[in-house]
């Protein structure tokens, strides 16, 4: 039997729900982001008129080296807020699910999923104040523990090195990721079919052989959907970088995001300060459909 169409005045009365949320995008979203743009076309230093300059903001980007340095260092945030806390996650929610909750049950398994989401829900002010006691160089916790067992040559400033503080601030993103991942995959794994794992058990499937040929292809969606938000959370990452490094030392650590904050607050460039958000905003949505165009086509 082909469904009944739903009448032209239900479909109306629909769209009514979608008003607020409309209405709520375009107040919160899209009005600030025509007039950042807006503000990126002119030079101004936050107080009385701005002079309009076009494209100049953008051509001085291109050349402006900071500017690109601070991109580097947001691949390297990419990598420890999203590839390796996908792949972690991955590995962790497997054993939690198949081996914990078996063995221990599943309260058991529930609870140290907690303990690995525990971070996410910590303020990232505490939290980065947290690990900047811990990573103090004289008297943190870190340098502390590696003297007491005699490893008093592997103290660092782990922080105030321009060689080691972006690194540092990579393992801390890692640590703060993992959660999220981990919680979402355990939920994906609960749809997957027992009968596949039981057919490749009796085929003579390894642990890890069922892991990647029965699970991981199974619960591809969340796999994409985990990416693609950690991702953009690393991308447009400012809060821990505000809190642990400030953008140092000597802009070893410093991101597009709080590239684009010095130069709205700090160097009262505000034009500018708009240009390098507009860029990141443009990357972002770039990455958010080639995401969803490559996810598209593994679902087809």
């Amino acid at each position: 039997m082909s469904p009944v169409p739903t009448p032209i005045r239900d479909r109306g009365s629909y769209l009514l729900f979608l008003v607020p949320g409309g209405l709520l995008l375009v107040a919160v979203v899209l009005v600030p982001f025509g007039m950042n743009v807006g503000i990126s076309l002119t030079e101004w230093s936050g107080a009385g008129t701005p002079e309009w300059v076009g494209l100049d903001n953008y051509a001085r980007l291109m050349s402006d080296g900071a500017f690109w340095a601070s991109f580097r260092h947001n691949v390297g945030l990419v990598v420890a807020m999203a590839i390796l806390p996908t792949l972690a996650g991955l590995v962790l929610a497997a054993a939690l699910f198949d081996s914990v909750a078996r063995h221990f049950g599943a309260r058991t398994a529930s609870v140290l999923r907690a303990c690995v989401y525990l971070p996410q829900v910590l303020p990232i002010a505490v939290a980065g104040v947290v690990w900047s006691w811990i990573l103090a160089p004289r008297d943190g916790a870190l340098n502390e523990a590696l003297r007491a067992v005699g490893l008093d040559v592997l103290a660092r400033d782990w922080l105030g090195d321009p060689d080691l503080a972006l690194w540092t601030v990579m393992g801390v993103m890692l640590w703060l990721q993992v959660g999220y991942p981990v919680v979402v995959f355990m939920a994906g794994m609960r749809r997957v079919d027992p009968s596949l794992h039981e057919a490749a058990e009796l085929d003579g499937a390894s642990w890890w052989g069922r892991f990647f040929h029965v699970t991981v292809p199974q619960i591809r969606p969340e796999i994409f959907v985990v990416l693609l938000t950690c991702t953009i959370a690393a991308l447009k990452v400012f809060a821990p970088i505000y809190v642990l490094t400030r953008g140092g030392p000597g802009g070893a650590t410093n991101v597009p995001s709080y590239y684009s904050f010095q130069n709205f607050f700090e160097k009262t460039r505000v034009g500018y300060g708009a240009a390098v958000a507009t860029v990141l905003t443009a990357l972002i949505l770039v990455l958010t459909a080639v995401f969803l165009r490559v996810q598209d086509r593994g679902e087809r």
